[in-house]
């Protein structure tokens, strides 16, 4: 009986191995690289990954690091940007003030650059090396989510 649960287990192992590598392996659709080179000419360390439903694409541009979200069909979602805590918006750096996290450190901080224009802003915080929240403030310094825990 053990040596049919072995061959089972090890048969099962490497179907699904091989399901994952076919899925990594995928080839990115000419709509979506077109696509891209057309929003980022200039972007330098370009890295593809297939994420099933959308492709996204890790740059550099103007020295930073930036990560782009394409649909199948090559429509741009989304751009996500690391900038600098001095880089925030006023507006948005006194919607932080104003907020029950303006005591908290702020770890990271990432501009979202959306299709309809919009730009959101994430602030990671943190008040412990325990206590992480991603918050996600809108152009204006509204905060729009506060309880996306990390």
């Amino acid at each position: 009986m053990k040596p049919v649960k072995i061959i089972l287990s090890l048969a099962l192992v490497l179907f699904v191995s091989t399901q994952f590598v076919n899925a990594q392996l995928r080839k990115i659709p000419s709509a979506v690289t077109e696509s891209f080179k057309n929003k980022y000419a200039a972007a330098t360390n370009v890295e593809w990954k297939d994420k099933l439903s959308s492709f996204t694409a890790t740059f550099e541009l103007d020295g930073k690091k930036h990560e782009a979200y394409f649909g199948d069909d090559g429509n741009w979602k989304q751009t996500i940007t690391e900038i600098e805590e001095s880089e925030i918006p006023s507006a948005v750096n006194d919607g932080l003030q104003k907020s029950k996290y303006s005591e908290w450190d702020i770890e990271r901080v990432e501009s979202i650059a959306k299709n309809d224009d919009a730009t959101e802003y994430r602030i990671i915080v943190k008040k412990s090396d325990i206590r992480k929240k991603s918050l996600l403030f809108t152009r204006d310094g509204k905060l729009k989510k506060d309880n996306l825990k990390l």
